[in-house]
C-alpha cells in the first residue's frame, strides 16, 4: 500500500524545486514564461508528472518543451538531492489544459449569456395566453361560471325533452 501522504509531500516539494530551477538555474532561451502548476507522484514515488504552462502563442510552447526536455537530467539531478529520497524519480513534463479548458469554459459561458440575451428580448413582447393569474385566491367570491353552465345546460335539455 503506498503512502499518499508522503507522495504528496513529494509532489509539493518537486513543485517547488522545479519552478526555482525554471526561475533561478536554467537559462535557455527558448524558455518562456512557465508556470508549474500542478505536480503527480505515483504511489511508489518513481515517476513525477509535472504539469506547466506556457503564456505565448504555438511556437513559445514548443520552444519551452524543447527546453524543458533538454534540462531534464539536470533538474532530476537537483530534485534527487533537495529531496533526499533513496531513488529519484523519473520527471516527465506534460503542457497542462487549462488555457484550452479556460477558453472553451468561456466560449460556453459567452454563449449562454447571448441565448439568455435573446429569451429577454422575446419575454419582452410577450403575452398570457389566457388570464394573466388563473389561480384562485382565497376569499375572492367564486361565481361558480364554469361549473354552473355545464349543469345549467344539462337541466335545460332535460326540461325540452321532457
Amino acid at each position: 500500500m503506498a503512502d499518499t501522504a508522503r507522495a504528496r509531500k513529494l509532489a509539493d516539494a518537486i513543485q517547488e524545486i522545479v519552478a526555482i530551477m525554471l526561475d533561478t538555474r536554467i537559462k535557455d532561451p527558448r524558455l518562456g514564461f512557465v508556470t508549474v502548476t500542478d505536480v503527480r507522484v505515483t504511489g511508489d514515488l518513481q515517476h513525477a508528472t509535472i504539469f506547466y504552462t506556457v503564456l505565448g502563442d504555438d511556437e513559445e510552447r514548443t520552444g519551452t518543451a524543447a527546453a524543458l526536455a533538454s534540462a531534464k537530467g539536470m533538474i532530476r539531478s537537483e530534485v534527487g538531492k533537495r529531496t533526499g529520497v533513496r531513488l529519484t524519480p523519473t520527471l516527465e513534463f506534460v503542457p497542462d489544459a487549462i488555457p484550452e479548458t479556460a477558453a472553451h469554459l468561456e466560449e460556453a459561458l459567452r454563449s449562454a449569456a447571448e441565448r439568455d440575451a435573446e429569451l429577454a428580448r422575446m419575454r419582452e413582447n410577450a403575452h398570457y395566453a389566457g388570464e394573466a393569474d388563473p389561480y384562485r385566491k382565497p376569499g375572492e367570491q367564486d361565481t361558480g361560471d364554469d361549473v354552473a353552465e355545464p349543469a345549467q345546460e344539462a337541466a335545460e335539455e332535460d326540461t325540452e325533452r321532457g
